[in-house]
């Protein structure tokens, strides 16, 4: 039942930590998941926050979710906008897009918590030069569902017989479940690929226990029933996969001679920067290789 468990591994970005949980050497990938961080959490003291300078993607769709905080998104398409719990920022790339994450500065001055999760998603290769684009959706734009001890959202996807008001390009699911002592739930099934993430608490699965910063990925046509020990937030996510695919710092292609254009275009400063956030950017890495003949998959 249990194919494999993750344990986040910890990343500074610069004054802010995550746990990196895909891409794992193991299992790059989760169905169209090719990139999932865990935020915080954390506690920025008046005067700190985040500060992610512009950067360039291409081939994937981001989304930002938050259990906690506030993040403000700005972009080369001119959208400028902040999220906060319970909201979806997706960003399709698609053929490129450059976009910050920054803390405001009412927010920084009083100093604040942040929790949440950062994921890219694999553009099925139709799609991978796609027209970027960016939609901010509020929490009546996804299903929610409670009964007892569980409360559930569908942040992307379909599942459950419930499907959210999110453009994706490929079938998934993308689930925020908060569970009280005792509350069970099912993975949903239909689909090939699926994993858990636990974000806070403790569940059992199978007869083991898992914590914080820990992913369960599942067998193909598994019927896992997850069950909470303590309060817990747990991540739930998967679906079809859509081939093999190469990662280079921000930017994902199934032809590693597109990463290698990307990164081209972004030295010689072929990306627009976002119009009010152009004042610095993340150079790309020099000592970071360009990605081996064999893709991710």
């Amino acid at each position: 039942m249990i194919e494999l468990v993750i344990d986040a591994r910890r990343r500074d970005l610069g004054g802010f930590e995550v746990g990196r949980i895909l891409p794992f050497p193991s299992r790059r990938m989760v169905g169209p998941f090719i990139f999932l961080d865990h935020m915080g959490p954390s506690a920025f003291a008046p005067g700190q926050g985040i500060d992610v300078r512009p950067h360039p993607h291409i081939g994937l769709s981001t989304v930002t979710y938050l259990f906690e905080g506030e993040i403000h998104h700005r972009d080369s398409l001119g959208f400028s906008q902040a999220i906060r719990p319970g909201e979806v920022n997706w960003m399709t790339a698609g053929r490129g897009i450059v976009h910050s994450e920054r803390t405001d500065p009412e927010v920084r001055s009083r100093g604040a918590h942040m929790h949440g999760m950062q994921a890219w998603v694999a553009l099925p290769a139709e799609a991978e030069e796609t027209e970027p684009g960016f939609f901010h959706h509020a929490p009546a734009d996804l299903p929610t569902y409670e009964e007892g001890r569980l409360w559930a959202r569908l942040i992307a996807g379909e599942a459950f017989g419930a499907r959210a008001n999110v453009r994706t390009h490929s079938p998934l699911f993308y689930v925020h479940w908060e569970l009280q002592p005792g509350a069970k739930t099912a993975v949903p099934s239909g689909h090939r690929e699926r994993a858990i993430f636990v974000a806070a608490g403790e569940v059992e699965v199978a007869g083991r226990r898992f914590g914080p910063g820990q992913m369960i990925v599942f067998g193909a046509g598994a019927a896992p029933v997850i069950a909470a020990t303590q309060p817990s937030t747990v991540m739930a996510l998967g679906g079809e996969p859509v081939g093999p695919r190469y990662i280079w710092w921000n930017l994902v292609s199934s032809r590693p001679d597109r990463i290698a254009e990307a990164k081209a275009d972004w030295q010689a400063g072929r990306f627009p920067l976002p119009p009010d956030d152009a004042s610095e950017f993340i150079p790309a890495p020099e000592d970071v290789p360009l990605p081996r003949p064999e893709p991710m998959s």
